[in-house]
């Protein structure tokens, strides 16, 4: 959200927030996160419409577009979206990243260790296999 205004990039994130007001005459504002911060996403009726499954859908996102700033106020009008929700949900089941330094190397401690993704379970008793986030969804 630091690029500047005009310039088209490229972001992924977990989706926060989806809102598609009645005064805004179709177009949908969804808010996403990544671990660098929040974008807030413009999606015209046109590419709502050629997007549907992913805008509504999509528990994260991929999005190329292009920076909007008025401001202090940057929007990310977006021009394709991308449902990256599987790779998300995979999270659980994936081993170390190649390319990250072993926090035992860098701090002398192990770290926490998750338990496999199948034994783990919810408060009710379910089996987890993936990673879901609920978003909040106002129409």
């Amino acid at each position: 959200m630091a690029s500047r205004d005009k310039r088209w990039v490229e972001v992924a994130g977990v989706v926060l927030v989806r809102q598609r007001p009645g005064s805004a005459k179709g177009v949908m504002f969804i808010t996403i996160e990544d671990e660098t911060g929040v974008a807030n996403l413009v999606v015209w009726t046109k590419v709502f419409e050629a997007n549907r499954r992913t805008v509504l859908g999509a528990g994260m996102m991929g999005v190329k577009g292009r920076i909007q700033r008025e401001g202090e106020v940057v929007h990310l009008i977006a021009h394709a979206l991308t449902d990256l929700s599987k790779e998300f949900a995979s999270v659980a089941r994936r081993g170390k990243a190649e390319g990250v330094v072993d926090a035992t190397i860098s701090t002398g401690m192990a770290p926490p260790r998750m338990p496999p993704a199948e034994t783990m379970s919810d408060p009710y008793g379910h089996v987890v296999d993936e990673i879901r986030v609920k978003t909040r969804d106002f129409r």
